[in-house]
């Protein structure tokens, strides 16, 4: 099982319903879409979508922090 990556949303101008700044989300892999420049995201709808990498930061969370974080989800 793939470890789990994170991101810090840096901007929602063009997604704010779908996007929080400064919130934590959960990434899923997809190498196809980051060739295109986007990033496939868990939102608000709990549901996973493509949204522009630049909408967001890495983590960098440590594995405890990673673990709290998907316990709360």
């Amino acid at each position: 099982m793939n470890q789990p990556k994170f991101v810090i949303c840096i901007n929602n101008l063009d997604y704010p319903v779908s996007l929080e700044k400064r919130k934590i989300y959960e990434t899923i892999s997809d190498p196809e879409a980051e060739e295109i420049g986007h990033i496939r995201v868990v939102d608000e709808s709990g549901e996973d979508y493509l949204y522009p990498i630049t909408c967001f930061i890495d983590a960098h969370l440590p594995k405890e922090v990673q673990a709290a974080v998907l316990k709360a989800a």
